[in-house]
């Protein structure tokens, strides 16, 4: 199986369904279009549909619902009152340096004594997080550490932690692997029997539950005036760290992002201010796409290949000055990841065409002492996509390998990591997104029995690349009108992808390329001509050589806006010659 095979999507056409498509358009009087990508989305009531699209701040679950918050709330309190030294121990990922910056600038407004550390590759060399968590809250003499976006797979080095008389509250949102650790509180959604109604909420959303809940204890306390914390202040962290852990933008997280996104666009912080200048953005427009593309890749890149403290700082830092150095050496790192990725990257196709008997099972791992283990994650995300399967990529250095894991809906992957336990030193994450340390010698084994387990699991259809469509329409129906009913799906992101239409025009012109490897596409429907444009398209030039071709096409209508006019463009997301 030769992996441009892989390329062609089965086109999944819309769900049809006339009577609730009409009491859609009549009790919410929306755009048909709008109602049908309702539709095909599985949205299956009217109040669910005013829950997803219309929910507003008042509709945030109430943090008490945490069972261990008044627990949490009640030590932290204890410890500012006591004047104790509070450590706040980040992962070093986007999700756990905005979590950080969060809890470090709220404790701090409130007058407790907080130090914060978020570790980075070197540090941890020959140790775990939690026992560098430990060593650096015995250098700062802290009597609590609160964790963020780790913690919960730790359960004997927290009790090495409990032993030397720190007190430790986690706040992590990864799936238990083990034994819940032993502590003051433990604020996981994952938890057994948990009754925090959201299993999706990030890092870095716990944090900021963390935040409201002890606002509103101090309130009661009389310690708090009402108005003297703007929780909304925190909105643009927790935007930013639920987008770049890709939380699933349904339900509560939908809200914070949605929010989030409002204060970021207004953020009176001088890091993200900066850090929106260096990559070409300007803050007053910034979507979920451009904070997932050109914002969290940067901050992410401390974490790969440099010091992620230098990410909380960024959050954290006020002057403008101070900001734009650090903005712009930010930058420069990320053109060194950059670099380091495409290294690697071309290391993976030289692996895949060598050796295509690779493609041939359900699941995909690669193995090499060559790469870079700070940026295996985002080449494994990127063949996990490409490929539609179970991905892993694993880094081999002095005997160890770091492996980076991502996968399709259809298998989680921490069953299966369960089921090859035995043959790792160590793994945790998500069921989507996971990652393990395993002896060199037992990489043949794990991968045997990991591909084994996904080509039992998993059917052919499974693994056949998708393209999920919306709705079909008309180039009449592109109006403005549309675009601004579609708005109402924003912000966009994982479990919310844009909306996907589909459309048969002619080709009214043969297709230019653009930029060197974009294909613009000149269509005409009844008169009307629209312009569309696919981004990487431009090797199937070939495949559009008549003039009057009829195509369908799929795509995403975006507005284009030149010399001050605004136009209708179609986003080419795949085309077919009918």
């Amino acid at each position: 199986m030769g992996s441009n095979s892989f390329h062609e999507p089965m086109w999944v056409y819309p769900t049809i369904d006339p009577v609730w498509l009409r009491e859609i358009i009549q009790e919410l009087h929306i755009h048909p279009v709008m109602a049908q990508i309702l539709v095909s989305r599985n949205f299956r009531s009217v109040g669910e549909i005013q829950r997803n699209l219309y929910s507003t701040l008042r509709d945030l679950h109430d943090p008490a619902l945490f069972a261990d918050m008044d627990k949490a709330t009640a030590r932290v309190w204890q410890a500012i009152e006591n004047k104790e030294i509070i450590l706040i121990y980040g992962d070093n990922d986007v999700d756990g340096m905005t979590g950080t910056a969060l809890l470090t600038e709220f404790l701090a407004s409130i007058g407790a004594n907080v130090h914060f550390h978020v570790p980075n590759r070197t540090e941890l060399i020959g140790q775990t997080m939690m026992m560098e968590a430990l060593w650096r809250a015995q250098e700062k003499q802290a009597t609590l550490v609160i964790t963020v976006d780790c913690g919960i797979t730790a359960a004997k080095e927290i009790k090495a932690m409990v032993d030397q008389g720190i007190d430790v509250i986690i706040t992590d949102h990864h799936e238990p692997t083990e034994k819940i650790p032993l502590c003051i509180a433990t604020l996981n959604p994952k938890v057994v029997n948990s009754t925090y109604p959201n299993r999706d909420i990030t890092g870095v959303g716990v944090a900021f539950k963390l935040v409201h809940a002890l606002t509103l204890y101090l309130i009661r306390l009389g310690k708090l005036d009402r108005h003297q914390v703007d929780l909304k202040s925190f909105l643009d962290l927790v935007a930013l760290g639920t987008i770049a852990d890709m939380g699933a933008l349904k339900g509560e997280n939908r809200i914070l992002v949605r929010y989030g996104l409002r204060r970021l666009r207004r953020t009176p912080r001088a890091g993200l201010k900066k850090l929106a200048e260096v990559s070409n953005l300007n803050i007053a427009d910034i979507r979920a796409g451009d904070v997932a593309s050109k914002i969290a890749p940067k901050l992410n890149s401390l974490g790969r290949i440099a010091d992620p403290i230098d990410g909380v700082k960024l959050l954290l830092v006020r002057h403008l000055d101070e900001a734009e150095r650090m903005a712009h050496e930010l930058d420069l790192n990320n053109i060194e990841r950059q670099k380091i990725e495409q290294l690697v990257s071309a290391d993976v196709e030289k692996q895949l065409n060598s050796s295509p008997e690779l493609l041939q099972h359900k699941a995909l791992v690669l193995t090499s002492n060559e790469w870079h283990p700070g940026v295996i994650a985002i080449v494994t995300t990127r063949l996990a996509k490409r490929f539609n399967r179970p991905t892993a990529m694993i880094a081999i250095d002095g005997g160890v390998g770091k492996g980076s894991l991502r996968t399709i809906p259809e298998f989680p992957l921490l069953g299966s990591l369960r089921a090859c336990s035995d043959l790792l030193l160590d793994y945790g994450g998500h069921d989507y997104a996971a990652g393990l340390a395993i002896s060199q010698e037992n990489i043949p084994a794990f991968r045997k029995r990991f591909i084994a387990i996904a080509d039992a699991q998993l059917q052919d259809q499974d693994v056949t690349l998708k393209l999920l469509i919306d709705a079909r329409v008309d180039f009449e129906n592109l109006t403005f009108e549309l675009m601004e009913s579609l708005n109402l799906l924003e912000p966009h992101g994982n479990e919310n992808p844009p909306p996907i239409l589909y459309c048969d025009a002619l080709q009214v012109r043969p297709p230019k390329v653009v930029g060197g490897t974009h294909l613009k596409l000149y269509l005409n429907q009844k008169g009307r001509q629209l312009e569309g444009i696919g981004f990487g398209m431009a090797a199937r030039q070939g495949e559009l050589h008549h003039k009057h071709l009829k195509l369908r096409v799929a795509f995403t209508p975006q507005i284009n806006v030149f010399q001050n006019k605004h136009s209708i463009q179609l986003l080419i997301r795949d085309f077919k010659v009918m």
